[in-house]
Order: structure tokens, then C-alpha cells, then sequence
């Protein structure tokens, strides 16, 4: 169901019902087990075919739209486009809604995708693009734990379907556990980029709670996909500091 949902993988369809959709939720990180392989896969291929830093960095910026589908991107542009409404909590909640494009998630978009090719070209040139690969993980480890923490800011939708049935504690001691372990292997892959990387998520995470608590009452759908977007930015943006370092 979470690979199903929150990946362009087909899989096979399962009944979403209390019983099948209890620890859906703790699955959602495997999706970034697919982006960071397919990740790793292409880091080897250009060091194999000698690939030039643009060719690398705008298709390793492509690649984990390919896998998901876009879905989280979606979120992000719907968010920042509510949030540069600068308008009533409700009138936000209504725009996460709307499935028109407006200016501020074109532009934001724009913005979010030329910031990553050129995170990617640099840590191409570092040798540090295989400690982004846990980040995958790990974004999706703590946005799964805000989603079974956080109060819902709608009574409907995706985000409160995955939530409603779930064993809430029992995701969040294992999404912690998971976040954890893929910080370990950022960490062990380089020490001080690695750290870096996961405190720039780590941050990303409490700056989220606070906004969307704030300006939306809770999370959603949309909010989730946006607070993943930021977290992997972040953490790219830190394993990139920790190599100038």
C-alpha cells in the first residue's frame, strides 16, 4: 500500500481496510530505499561512463520524480502556494485543495529543482553524492513520524487515511529507530558531511512542526510532501557544507 501510493512502482492492490492499513504507514521510508538505490545506481554509472557534472546533476534530479511520480513535489508546489498566500488558515486549506497551479508553486518549483541540480553538480565534483542516498530514507522516516504525531488539519484525505487506522506509537518508536539508523549510514559514509546532513534534516523537521501547526492547524497530504521536498534539500545542502568544510 505505501509503495503503491507514494511510488510509480506498480504493485499489486490490497484492500484498504483497519487491519491491512495498521503499519502502512512504517512502510513509506521503503520508497526511499528505491530512490536512494537508484541513486547509487547512477552515481556508479557516471563514475563507470565518466558522465559530466551537469549530465549527472539534472538527472539525478529527475530520478526520484521518476520514482514517486511527482507526488510529494505536488505537495510542495500546493503548500508554497498557500503559504505565499499569506491569507486566513481556512483560505490556506482551501488553496491545498485547489488543483489549479497558481504563480508562487510555478516559481517555488522552478526555484526547489535549479537549488537541487546545483547541490548535485557540486557534491558530484566532492565524491559525496552516495551519502545523500540514506537521505532518501531518513526524509521519509521523520516525515512519517510527523504524520503520526502531529494532529491532521482536515478530517479527510491521504495523509488522514494512512493515520487514522495506524498503530501510531508503535510507527513512531519505529520511524525514529529507522531516521536513526539511515543518519548512522550518512554518518559513517563521510562523518562530518554526513552529520551536517542530518542536522540540517533534523532542523528542517522542527521548523516544519512549528509552520504547519501554525498556519494550517496540522499536516496534510500536501504539508507532508512539502516537509519531505525541504528535509531532503536541507540535508543535501549540509553533506555539501561538510565538504567545503
Amino acid at each position: 500500500m505505501a509503495l503503491s501510493t507514494y511510488s510509480a512502482i506498480p504493485m499489486p492492490q490490497f484492500e484498504w481496510n483497519r487491519d491491512n492499513m495498521k503499519y502502512a504507514i512504517c512502510f513509506f521510508p521503503a520508497v526511499g530505499i528505491l530512490c536512494g538505490g537508484a541513486l547509487a545506481v547512477w552515481c556508479w554509472a557516471g563514475s563507470a561512463l565518466g558522465f559530466s557534472g551537469v549530465l549527472f546533476a539534472a538527472f539525478a534530479v529527475i530520478l526520484p520524480l521518476l520514482v514517486t511520480g511527482g507526488i510529494h513535489m505536488d505537495g510542495f508546489m500546493d503548500t508554497m502556494d498557500a503559504l505565499s498566500s499569506h491569507l486566513s488558515r481556512e483560505r490556506k486549506l482551501e488553496i491545498l485543495k485547489d488543483p489549479h497551479c497558481g504563480a508562487f508553486a510555478v516559481i517555488w518549483c522552478g526555484a526547489y529543482l535549479l537549488g537541487s541540480f546545483a547541490v548535485f553538480y557540486e557534491l558530484w565534483g566532492m565524491g559525496l553524492v552516495y551519502v545523500c542516498c540514506p537521505a532518501f530514507v531518513l526524509s521519509r522516516a521523520l516525515s512519517a513520524f510527523c504524520a503520526v504525531t502531529m494532529p491532521n488539519a482536515k478530517k479527510t484525505g491521504m495523509l488522514c487515511a494512512f493515520t487514522k487506522d495506524a498503530e501510531k506509537n508503535k510507527a513512531a518508536v519505529s520511524m525514529m529507530l529507522l531516521a536513526l539508523l539511515a543518519a548512522a549510514g550518512m554518518v559513517l559514509i563521510s562523518p562530518v558531511s554526513g552529520a551536517l546532513g542530518v542536522a540540517l534534516g533534523v532542523a528542517a523537521m522542527l521548523r516544519y512542526q512549528a509552520v504547519a501547526k501554525k498556519e494550517f492547524g496540522g499536516a496534510t497530504g500536501d504539508t507532508a510532501g512539502f516537509f519531505l521536498q525541504v528535509c531532503e534539500l536541507s540535508a543535501f545542502a549540509g553533506i555539501l557544507i561538510g565538504g567545503m568544510i
